[in-house]
């Protein structure tokens, strides 16, 4: 028996997402009747008079501050808020997001009405912010934090500032200094040189050497609170709201009249998740703000609805029964196949496919499918206890294969009597890790093949979601109907899967800004083209097969519709041992561009989208870092041709909770991209386990890019290898360890 180093023990990571744009995306879960077990099941609506966490207050901005200004503090690790804030017929929504206990970033959409700037009566603006508390408060040291404003935006709120925050009882008192957006009344002068004047419009430039530069000018605030919901805020602010007013070098009209350097606030928190706030701004208007927060560690049901585990079941005391031992059942074919039966019924109840076994006198090795925990360690746990229930006592060493879509993606090896011995330790947990051992997948020698998995078909109907954002003529726009899906699986690895659409109500196909003034080909902006021709549509029709080409390598050979807009053929290659942090790929496609009207053809340039076929490809390198964290960097040839790299930077939590941010850089210019300069975002994933409660490995998530365009336009391929093969090697499976008794 080969058994590699046992899995080492670390701390748990936190966790993180939102609700109110997730609610527009995915599909729905397929409906149970909830199981409860033992143990409270607590909703939002179940509050105590006082609240368990203390969140600092998000000013009109979405960041941590006052009233318009920032503050020091942080918000809890894993905080995902949302913020909607208006005043003066400025109205700001906000998506923050606590990436780490220091870090803070933000994506911001604003809405100027009737401003008439720059052309538009109504004026949209997208910005990103980022920040980091440098020092944390301590007893006599104010917490410190650095911020940048707009740093990737238009340009019209980019500012940048240091703030210092110090708690006094109830009084928390905070100062800062702000250059740019922050810069606009009652400077002192410029420390650190010159700044060029404000290029409103330039959208997606870093512009790192004018930070910090200019004019710098004094802010400060002061909030009390009486009671752990209320919180009073007065403050004095530096920005000079020049555009708003009127007052700006490029005309406009103007929304307020700037009469006041203060203002005046409060805020409300109704629970831990929902704040309200009203304002007097400037001395001349009035402001509310509502967040909504979100955290991993919070769920909104607390408990489980699912049914407890069964028990391990203990083997009798070899000394007093040494004949419970023997081995002499191994030549006895009914004694195999009661067993094996037995397994497959009670992994089936589990929501788990015993796909083939190979048993012998003192271990066995099953491959087995998870078709519904939304954490591996789960479904590790729960076979562990079924093979406990069902094996001959002889069998100690327990060998588990987890092989989505028939890929075998690690080997968990447990001992029958650790679990025995744990299964009621006060650290289970911890003492079950030290003694996993966890080693690459090999082949199953005299394995019995599960007759009754294969050919397999599965087939769902549900409800769709798609979403376009920030189009000026129509800030959110939304698709919904019915998707029905199939998938056909004759052998293990090989899967043929397709879905068909058919919208039911939304108004993407009414969005007229398909037309791209960039030299590239249309690869993603000619979308609007689809979604009025192709309904109903077929929205995927693949064929791919999953293999093991050798030791720590998974492989891919996909062909078919790919998805909306792309056909073609796909391969890649993945390197990652089961016990290392890095993983290294590479993918090579061909694609063609598809028929608008989303049946079986492909373009040939009527329907305004031209035949267009191009071959892709990247080199990519995965890294985990502690804490959930994780790196990809994807450099290769892109949908439009152009050739580029992708940096993408994720946090999971424990749970399943996903956010990161992405950006791509290609050899197109700024001025071919278009608006935007260069393909960014954020984005974000939540079981839906985590709102019900009930195991599910559905999802609910989007993508957030300020703007769409056909520069660093990857190919969609459904079931690339790093996402299937991950949660079944080292990193992962210890951070989710906690839940492999549950």
């Amino acid at each position: 028996m080969r058994i590699r180093r046992p899995l080492s023990i670390r701390a748990p990571r936190p966790a993180a997402t939102v609700a109110l744009l997730l609610a527009t995306t995915a599909a729905w879960p397929q409906s149970r009747p909830p199981e409860p077990q033992d143990g409270a099941v607590v909703g939002l609506a179940d509050l105590p008079a006082s609240l368990a966490v203390d969140r600092p207050p998000l000013n009109f901005y979405g960041v941590s501050g006052a009233v318009d200004t920032p503050t020091a503090d942080g918000q809890l690790d894993g905080d995902l808020s949302v913020t909607v804030a208006s005043f003066a017929g400025i109205t700001r929504t906000t998506l923050s997001f606590q990436f780490a206990p220091r870090i803070q970033g933000s994506f911001r959409y604003s809405r100027f009405a009737d401003l008439n700037y720059e052309g538009f009566d109504d004026y949209y603006d997208r910005s990103f912010d980022v920040s980091l508390q440098l020092l944390k408060e301590r007893r006599y040291l104010p917490a410190l934090k650095i911020g940048l404003q707009d740093f990737v935006g238009t340009g019209l709120f980019s500012g940048e500032y240091l703030v210092a925050t110090k708690n006094i009882g109830p009084v928390k008192v905070s100062a800062g200094l702000g250059w740019g957006r922050f810069a606009g009344l009652n400077d002192i002068g410029s420390p650190f040189g010159g700044r060029e004047e404000s290029d409103v419009g330039r959208g997606g430039e870093f512009n790192a050497g004018e930070w910090f530069r200019g004019p710098a000018s004094p802010f400060a605030s002061v909030m009390y609170r009486p009671t752990d919901r209320l919180t009073l805020m007065a403050e004095y602010s530096s920005d000079a709201y020049e555009v708003e007013t009127g007052n700006a070098r490029l005309a406009s009209d103007a929304l307020f009249e700037r009469e006041s350097d203060f203002n005046f606030g409060a805020s409300y928190r109704v629970n831990e998740s929902l704040a309200l706030g009203a304002y007097w701004l400037y001395g001349s208007e009035l402001g509310v703000n509502v967040n909504l927060t979100l955290n991993p560690n919070r769920p909104p049901v607390r408990g489980s609805l699912d049914p407890a585990p069964g028990a391990v079941i203990a083997r009798p005391d070899r000394a007093a029964l040494p004949a419970a031992y023997t081995t002499a059942w191994v030549g006895r074919d009914s004694v195999r196949t009661a067993a094996t039966e037995a397994l497959e019924e009670d992994l089936d109840a589990q929501g788990i496919t015993l796909e083939a076994i190979a048993l012998d006198g003192d271990a066995v090795t099953v491959r087995v499918r998870n078709r519904r925990y939304n954490v591996a360690a789960q479904a590790v746990g729960r076979t562990a206890r079924a093979l406990t229930r069902t094996m001959p006592p002889s069998v100690e060493t327990f060998r588990i294969v987890p092989s989505p879509d028939g890929l075998p993606a690690s080997e968990i090896v447990l001992r029958r009597s650790d679990l025995e011995a744990l299964v009621n330790a006060p650290d289970a947990e911890a003492q079950l890790l030290a003694v996993t051992g966890l080693n690459d997948a090999v082949p199953l020698v005299d394995a019995n093949v599960n007759g009754d998995v294969f050919p397999r078909f599965d087939w769902s109907i549900g409800p769709y979601v798609r979403n376009s954002y920030f189009d000026p003529d129509a800030p959110l726009r939304i698709g919904a109907g019915l998707r029905l899906a199939a998938s056909y699986e004759p052998v293990p690895g090989l899967v043929f899967a397709g879905a068909v659409t058919k919208k039911v109500v939304g108004n993407l196909d009414d969005a007229g800004r398909e037309q791209t003034d960039s030299n590239l080909p249309a690869v993603r902006t000619s979308l609007p083209i689809y979604e009025r021709e192709g309904d109903p549509g077929l929205e995927r029709l693949t064929g791919a097969y999953y293999f093991r080409p050798g030791e720590n390598l998974y492989a891919r050979a996909t062909a078919g519709y790919l998805e909306r807009m792309f056909a073609g053929v796909s391969g890649e290659v993945l390197w990652k041992r089961v016990d290392s942090r890095l993983g290294l790929g590479a993918e090579v496609n061909w694609a063609k561009q598809r028929a608008p009207d989303l049946g079986l053809g492909l373009a040939d340039g009527s329907d305004g989208v031209d035949e267009y076929d191009v071959v892709t490809g990247h080199l990519s390198a995965y890294y985990q870092f502690d804490g959930g964290y994780q790196a990809q960097l994807d450099v290769g040839r892109y949908l439009a041709g152009d050739v580029g790299a992708t940096l993408s930077i994720d946090r999971t939590f424990a749970n399943g909770w996903t956010v990161g941010a992405f950006a791509t850089k290609t050899d197109v210019s700024s001025e071919d991209f278009g608006e935007g300069s260069f393909d960014k975002g954020i984005r974000f994933s939540i079981p839906l386990a985590w709102f019900t409660g009930s195991a599910s490995q559905r999802r609910i998530g989007t993508t957030l890019r300020p703007v769409t365009r056909d520069g660093g336009a990857r190919l969609s391929v459904p079931g690339r290898l790093y996402g299937k093969v991950v949660d079944w090697h080292r990193a992962d499976l210890e951070d989710e360890w906690g839940r492999v008794w549950r």
